[in-house]
C-alpha cells in the first residue's frame, strides 16, 4: 500500500506543478502585492480543494460531475471571474504605460482589490474541473486495503499539501525577484502576460466539455 500512495503522490505532483489558472492568479497577486498576499492567495486555493475535497468525500462532486447543467453553471461562472481577474490585469498594464509615456514617476503600485484568500478560493471553488479531477482520476490512484472514503480523504490531502508547497515556493521565489518585478516596464509586461494568460484560461475553461 504504501508503495502505492508514493506512486499516486507522484502522479499527482507532477499534475500540481503543470501551469495553469491557479499559478496565474498567484502571479498576479504575488508580484503586485507582495509574498504574504501571495501566501493568502494560496491559502485560498487550497481551501478551495478541501471544499472540493469534501464534496467529494460525500459524493456531491460527483453529481456535479455527472450533470451537464450543473457544470455549466459552475464552469461558466469560473471562466467569468477568470476574465475578470485578466481583465483587470489588462487594465493595470495600461495606466503603466500611460504613466510611461508622460514621463511621470510611477507611484507605488497599488494592491490589487479584493481579499487574496477570497481570490484564491473563489478561483478554485468555481473551477468544475476539480470536480472531474477529484472524482475521475483519484479513484484510481486509490490503493487497495482502505475504505474508499478514507482512500479518497487522504489523496485529497495529499493534493493539498503539494499544491501548498509548491504554490508556496513559487511565491517565495517571486519575491525574491520582487525589485527586478516592480520595475514599471517590467510590471507593466507582467501585468499584460498575466492578463492575457487569465483570459486564455477563462476562454478555456468556458470551452471545456464535461
Amino acid at each position: 500500500m504504501l508503495i502505492q500512495l508514493l506512486t499516486a503522490a507522484g502522479v499527482l505532483a507532477v499534475l500540481t506543478v503543470v501551469p495553469g489558472p491557479d499559478m496565474a492568479v498567484v502571479t498576479k497577486r504575488a508580484v503586485s502585492a507582495g509574498w504574504r498576499d501571495g501566501l493568502r492567495t494560496v491559502g485560498g486555493i487550497t481551501g478551495g480543494l478541501l471544499v472540493w475535497g469534501v464534496l467529494t468525500v460525500v459524493g456531491l462532486a460527483a453529481v456535479l460531475a455527472a450533470s451537464a447543467t450543473a457544470y455549466t453553471v459552475v464552469k461558466l461562472a469560473g471562466a467569468a471571474y477568470l476574465v475578470f481577474l485578466g481583465i483587470q490585469a489588462l487594465i493595470h498594464s495600461r495606466r503603466g504605460r500611460t504613466r510611461i509615456a508622460d514621463t511621470l514617476p510611477a507611484p507605488l503600485p497599488s494592491a490589487p482589490v479584493g481579499s487574496p484568500w477570497r481570490t484564491g478560493l473563489v478561483s478554485n471553488i468555481f473551477n468544475p474541473k476539480i470536480a472531474v479531477f477529484y472524482t475521475g482520476l483519484l479513484p484510481t490512484l486509490a490503493p487497495p486495503g482502505l475504505s474508499p472514503h478514507i482512500c479518497m480523504a487522504l489523496l485529497v490531502l495529499i493534493h493539498v499539501m503539494l499544491t501548498a508547497v509548491w504554490l508556496g515556493s513559487y511565491v517565495m521565489l517571486l519575491a525574491k525577484a520582487r525589485a527586478f518585478f516592480q520595475k514599471p516596464s517590467v510590471r507593466r509586461v507582467m501585468d499584460w502576460i498575466t492578463g492575457v494568460v487569465l483570459i486564455g484560461f477563462g476562454l478555456k475553461v468556458a470551452a471545456t466539455k464535461p
